[in-house]
């Protein structure tokens, strides 16, 4: 597989792993009914105002794995520096992080290295989050486009790649430049082949027929596919008769495998050349739909343009597969500022995406149920698009990342407006529902010489032992003191006491109640023979902290 290279990768193809995992700091919580509160919501929807880089991380513990849709759109970079936000790359804290992170190189890099050098480690905590069956998708214009499939090959795998949606967001075009720019792109790749991409709802103009089992639209019978044909499905090949004297209100007329005095036309499958094909149905699964003119699958004749007849059946699946062109009015880039600007927040933020737009991408990628992140959040779109859908009576939760100073003010203002309501008369936004929490990046959990940051608290630091070791979310276990968890029948014991060292003894031994077939025991000292542990499958662990102090 080609590889992108350029100046600063090798700096920074590994660098998520240095990043530090710091806490989130719980600021408020909101729900509708009380405002902002000081206790957690417990809702399950997080907004984190911090570096996106070292939000993602400590996201780790708790989400590795679980997230079912990423959606992104971060700095297109195309060089103007009079707007930061989505425009270049050289935001003070970036550039005082490629200063640290990439050194000397640094000095020299275009914009198109920093834009690589900054998103490449973000990429590859994104993908750590992602869940095997999840999908991202990424919002850009044709800057960085060619540039980011590379990487993500790289990172998700070559295979993965999903496609590259055409989003028409500007219909007229940007007129002052030669060609008129009228599209925006959108990539989606996916962890693993589990991942499934979901259709569309159908709206009525889809489904334009209804009986008394609900809408459907017509699909032709004879399979359109050329390789097919009497040749190599000779099965599949075989007359449909039609009763033109019985037609219902929609012009749908009964059909037979047997002619008789009113099943007088006959259709087999040919193309518009009257080349032989075939149809996409045997004998068998024909008559089981026949019977029962108005059912599921019913088959019937329908003229078609120029006297000819076709065969058609009923199309009952409710959603259409999406395409790879979005050019409708609900996607274009001014629909997301005029959603803004009936929030009352269109004059702080410029260029939000349009909230039909993510609503798709979270239709097609996700379920009733999923965890949806945004990164790079903005003025918080993709919030306003899960309080949308979740009006299905769906339990969608999302997650947003912004790491500029109006998270709080914007980004999370407007998450607030949706979910309460918002304005009167015709420019009324009724209320979505929904509540959140607040968060601030707070300290790390290590210090600069590795040990444990013991001002972060106890808990905090047993969640980050627990998922280092299992890779997976902490839930409190019993109240037996120093008791971790037991996964695996591996049983967890974190021997810690924060104003003295704790040793692992024989008396120690007396507080492990939790049995299981082998012990990970974290304490700051061991006093237990090597062969006495081996006997009984005990790994000791040291705590990382500073004892000069004790």
């Amino acid at each position: 597989m080609p590889t992108l290279n350029w100046i600063g990768k090798e700096k920074v193809v590994s660098h998520h792993q240095d990043v530090p995992y710091r806490v989130l700091e719980h600021k408020y919580g909101f729900t509708v009914d009380k405002g902002e509160q000081t206790e957690p919501t417990s809702s399950g929807n997080k907004i984190i105002h911090g570096d996106n880089l070292e939000a993602l991380k400590s996201l780790l513990p708790e989400y590795e794995g679980k997230i079912k849709c990423i959606y992104i759109d971060p700095p297109y970079n195309t060089g103007n520096e009079s707007w930061v936000y989505n425009d270049n790359v050289n935001h003070p804290k970036i550039k005082k992080w490629l200063g640290e992170v990439v050194g000397k190189d640094g000095e020299d890099l275009t914009r198109h290295d920093k834009w690589l050098c900054m998103m490449y480690p973000r990429l590859k905590l994104l993908h750590k989050l992602l869940a095997d069956d999840g999908l991202i998708f990424i919002s850009l214009d044709d800057n960085e486009i060619h540039s980011l499939k590379f990487v993500l090959s790289e990172i998700f795998g070559e295979n993965n790649f999903q496609s590259e949606i055409i989003i028409q967001s500007n219909k007229r075009g940007q007129t002052y430049k030669q060609l008129a720019k009228t599209h925006e792109y959108l990539i989606c790749f996916s962890k693993t082949k589990k991942a499934i991409i979901k259709g569309l709802p159908g709206s009525e103009d889809d489904f334009p027929y209804k009986d008394k089992i609900g809408r459907y639209s017509i699909r032709e019978l004879r399979n359109r596919n050329p390789k097919f044909g009497r040749f190599n499905r000779p099965n599949l090949f075989y007359p449909i008769y039609i009763d033109p004297t019985k037609p219902d209100k929609n012009g749908f007329c009964p059909t037979s495998l047997e002619k008789d005095d009113s099943f007088t036309i006959e259709i087999s499958p040919l193309n518009s050349k009257k080349e032989e094909s075939c149809w996409r149905w045997g004998t068998d699964k024909f008559l089981k739909n026949v019977s029962s003119n108005n059912d599921m699958n019913a088959i019937f004749g329908k003229p078609k343009q120029g006297g000819n007849w076709g065969v058609y059946e009923k199309y009952r699946k409710g959603t259409i597969t999406p395409k790879t062109i979005w050019n409708d009015t609900e996607v274009i880039s001014e629909q997301g500022t005029t959603m803004l600007t009936k929030l009352g927040l269109g004059n702080v933020f410029q260029f939000p995406k349009p909230v039909e737009l993510v609503q798709r991408v979270i239709q097609i990628a996700s379920d009733k149920n999923s965890i949806i992140l945004d990164s790079f959040a903005g003025s918080g779109t993709t919030a306003h698009a899960v309080l949308n859908l979740n009006k299905d009576g769906g339990n969608r939760k999302f997650i947003l990342i912004e790491m500029e100073d109006y998270a709080n003010d914007i980004t999370a203002e407007r998450v607030k407006r949706v979910a309460k309501g918002y304005g009167s008369g015709k420019k009324e936004l009724k209320s979505t529902g929904g509540a959140f929490d607040f968060y601030e990046l707070g300290l790390p959990l290590f210090d600069k010489n590795q040990n444990l940051n013991e001002l972060v608290g106890l808990e905090k630091i047993r969640e980050y032992i627990w998922f280092s070791e299992t890779r997976i979310s902490f839930k409190k276990p019993n109240a037996e003191q120093y008791f971790l968890g037991k996964k695996d029948e591996t049983s967890y014991y974190f021997i810690y006491e924060k104003n003295r060292l704790t040793t692992l003894d024989y008396d120690a031994l007396e507080l492990i109640k939790t049995k299981g077939e082998q012990y990970v025991i974290y304490a700051d000292n061991c006093l237990l023979p090597k062969e006495f542990m081996a006997k009984k499958n005990i790994i000791f662990k040291k705590i990382p902290r500073d004892i000069t102090k004790f």
